[in-house]
């Protein structure tokens, strides 16, 4: 993996953890006990046909409205799994760590994850996580900050008929 090379190369401190499978970025902040803020998740996004990794809290959305003012394009929507294994062909889909700049990806770091001092993301595989500290992150991959999310618990507590799959899981289950 590309990501713990450069961590190793970069000589930074950094916690990596082996846990049980998971392929959320909220099901990582619910099996370590972390809150959900401090849980960075890499989202890939095709803007104007250049992608981005876009890092963001496991508790928020991309507003991509606000994004593609951001970035003063025209178009911009989630890349696909296709697109994503070849942009990441040393991690899982779906596990990629949020280091654009090992990828050649411009990376764009919402800003309401500056807020903690640690952040913990996944390492390339859906089994592994890296917690490292905020400050040591932006210092290594250098992402352009922006406030380009949203949360997804104000909608969850005034409209009783929302359900997000991704996020939810239906009583019952």
């Amino acid at each position: 993996m590309r990501a713990i090379e450069y961590l190793n190369e970069q000589k930074c401190r950094y916690e990596m953890v082996h846990h049980k499978p998971v392929y959320t970025a909220e099901q990582l902040a619910r099996t370590k006990s972390i809150p959900s803020r401090q849980v960075a998740k890499s989202v890939t996004v095709e803007a104007d046909g250049r992608f981005y990794l876009c890092v963001l809290p496991a508790d928020r959305k991309i507003d991509f409205i606000t994004l593609r003012k951001r970035l003063k394009v025209k178009q911009a929507a989630l890349a696909t799994e296709a697109q994503m294994a070849g942009l990441f062909e040393d991690c899982q889909v779906g596990a990629m760590a949020p280091l654009g700049n090992v990828y050649n990806l411009p990376t764009l770091m919402d800003k309401t994850l500056t807020k903690d001092k640690e952040i913990t993301f996944l390492a390339g595989t859906h089994e592994t996580s890296i917690r490292m500290s905020t400050e040591e992150y932006i210092r290594l991959v250098r992402p352009t900050i922006l406030k380009f999310s949203y949360s997804v618990w104000p909608r969850r507590i005034v409209d009783p008929f929302y359900f997000d799959p991704f996020v939810d899981i239906p009583f019952g289950m």
